[in-house]
């Protein structure tokens, strides 16, 4: 009961600046890369300076490691990170040339380049663990569903926080390979911070969530009954930092200094897994007792083709692509 009360502490503010997916524009202000600790700071005019559209969830935790512990100053970037509430902010700031780079989850950028936008992945994000039963998102039911497995909700109503993109299409994909009928599956679109109450309430039958919810749902007694990004597709890539061909084209040398220092960030982030839960709070307000209990998401230096390759495919197979854009389309390799 304690657990429960101190995870309830986290704000309802934090949890609506915690959407993953949803819309909404940036915030003003940013981080502002450091030097490391020990390291003489470099000049200014040495410096390079770039805006990221990011958004406040726990996959980028690596990138502001990375302008903490001074990584990309030493690529010769100074970073301004901004924070927006999804991609539909950040891919048009990007587009436009407001912001150098931006994250999104690989699906939407599936999608946008089906639709001719002219973005490409150039460092990858968050991975799966590949562990169904300990990943950072999971498919949670209610204390007394009897649900058990995926198929168990066949027929049922699950919460995504965006329709038509890479949630559904991976719990419809694991529906299928547990024998189960996905279009029986009535999804429901519903912002990732509602979801626990939602579910507690009884409003679905289940909740696709992503962390901190995971763990929030569980303090509310919710069962884990499927590891949607770990199951279907193994070591699942789930988003990417992504920048325009223009970019790539007419500043080349800045798009290998960020791809560089984004790599460094992730393997730092792997390597300092304590480091990368302590740097959450400089750019979300969760509660210290709810990042204890929550699951990192992997942080991998290249981003798996295979994984990238098999979401296209499954876009495809539900209507949200009319054709499978070419790999090197789709990233820098």
């Amino acid at each position: 009961m304690m657990r429960k009360l101190r995870v309830a502490a986290l704000s309802a503010a934090a949890l609506l600046a915690l959407t993953a997916c949803g819309s909404g524009s940036p915030t003003e202000g940013g981080t502002t890369s450091a030097p490391a600790e020990g390291s003489e700071p470099a000049a200014a005019g040495d410096l390079t300076p770039i805006e990221v559209g990011v958004i406040p969830i726990v996959d980028v935790a690596p990138i502001y490691l990375g302008v903490e512990e001074g990584i990309f100053e030493e690529h010769g970037l100074d970073v301004t990170l901004t924070l927006a509430q999804g991609g539909a902010a950040i891919v048009p700031a990007v587009q436009s040339g407001q912001m150098d780079f931006g994250f999104s989850n690989v699906t939407s950028l599936i999608i946008g380049r089906d639709a001719g936008l002219p973005l490409k992945i150039v460092a990858t994000g968050p991975q799966t663990t590949g562990d169904g039963e300990d990943d950072f998102a999971h498919i949670m039911v209610p204390a007394d569903s009897d649900a058990t497995s995926l198929a168990d909700l066949e027929g049922q109503r699950i919460a995504v926080n965006t329709l038509n993109n890479i949630n559904d299409s991976v719990i419809s994909e694991g529906m299928r390979q547990e024998g189960g009928d996905p279009e029986s599956i009535e999804y429901v679109e519903m912002p990732f911070p509602d979801m626990v109450a939602q579910l507690e309430a009884g409003n679905v039958d289940a909740i696709g969530a992503v962390e901190p919810f995971v763990t929030l749902a569980e303090a509310d007694g919710g069962q884990r009954v499927y590891g949607q990004y770990a199951e279907p597709v193994p070591d699942l890539s789930i988003a990417a930092y992504f920048t325009t061909d223009q970019k790539i084209e007419q500043d080349p040398e800045l798009v290998e200094a960020f791809t560089a220092a984004m790599k460094e960030s992730q393997q730092f982030a792997t390597d300092n897994p304590d480091l990368a839960k302590a740097v959450l709070p400089s750019y979300t307000s969760l509660e210290q007792d709810v990042i204890d209990e929550l699951t990192m998401p992997r942080f991998p230096q290249e981003h798996d083709i295979a994984s990238l390759e098999k979401i296209a495919e499954l876009s495809l197979d539900s209507g949200l692509i009319d054709a499978i854009p070419a790999t090197d389309d789709l990233i820098v390799q």
